[in-house]
């Protein structure tokens, strides 16, 4: 027998598998094409329409739906005999969502203080044992850093990765602190040290620094992003170079800015909420 593929529900069109796959589920695939059915302004479906856009038999769709509700990905109206999305399927991509949310936020905020302070700013969050930048501004000026979105930098040297362990509750932040002596026990005082520090910074000026301690010709500065608990923690920070950008400008103008876009951000994306 040729081995010919067959597109199954719920697959995108590029997507194809073996017609006699023992892997593919075809009962999950058809719950997740009944799920992917309520479209954006589409808040409420019947089996009747589910059926036809999911090419079905009612009487297939009908246990989807009842299997699915049963489970809280579905909620159904008794009183129009119809379905919506429930808790359980908004959760799956709850985070996604907010967290492109958040950028969108935070972009023109953003890019206000890039403009202001001649750095560039980043929004960042923890990845393994790094920070991951997840969007960035930067001035119109022509001497700046080269860091952009999706750029990784080290979480126990810089400014943005010492805000996260600052602010990181206990527990999560020992977890992180026994990895770094794991992997560089030589290191491990050093840092400690420096992460101790940054916890002292920001009780008391809100931010963490990293003046040429990562790269010597790089400052910065980070705060955190306090915006959904459902989201992981966010760090925003101004990074620039420390030939022209010294230490006391980023405590005493650039720092005053920083927190307030920080709270400007927050403010903005609760009321969005």
């Amino acid at each position: 027998m040729s081995p010919r593929t067959a597109r199954h529900p719920a697959q995108t069109e590029e997507a194809t598998v073996p017609e006699d796959s023992r892997h593919f589920v075809t009962a999950l695939a058809r719950g997740l094409q009944v799920l992917q059915c309520f479209k954006s302004g589409e808040e409420k479906l019947g089996n009747q329409e589910l059926a036809a856009r999911c090419k079905l038999p009612k009487s297939t769709v009908s246990r989807l739906t009842f299997t699915l509700t049963t489970l809280g990905y579905l909620y159904h109206d008794a009183g129009t005999a119809r379905y919506r999305l429930g808790m359980a399927a908004l959760k799956l991509g709850g985070t996604t969502l907010s967290r492109l949310d958040a950028i969108e936020v935070s972009r023109p905020f953003m890019q206000a203080l890039a403009d202001r302070t001649d750095s560039v700013i980043a929004l960042g969050m923890r990845d393994g044992m790094s920070m991951l930048y997840i969007e960035t501004c930067r001035s119109a000026s022509l001497i700046t850093v080269r860091l952009n979105i999706g750029s990784r930098i080290p979480i126990a040297r810089t400014s943005m990765g010492r805000t996260y362990l600052a602010a990181a509750k206990p527990t999560a932040r020992k977890s992180i602190e026994e990895r770094l002596r794991n992997l560089d026990p030589t290191a491990w005082p050093a840092l400690e040290a420096d992460i101790g520090r940054a916890v002292t910074e920001l009780g008391e000026y809100g931010c963490c620094s990293s003046f040429g301690d990562w790269q010597r010709e790089i400052n910065s500065i980070a705060a955190p992003l306090h915006l959904d608990k459902r989201l992981p923690m966010m760090i925003l920070s101004s990074a620039g170079p420390s030939a022209l950008m010294s230490s006391a400008l980023y405590m005493d103008e650039i720092r005053p800015a920083l927190l307030d876009t920080a709270r400007e951000i927050e403010a903005e994306f609760h009321r969005r909420a």
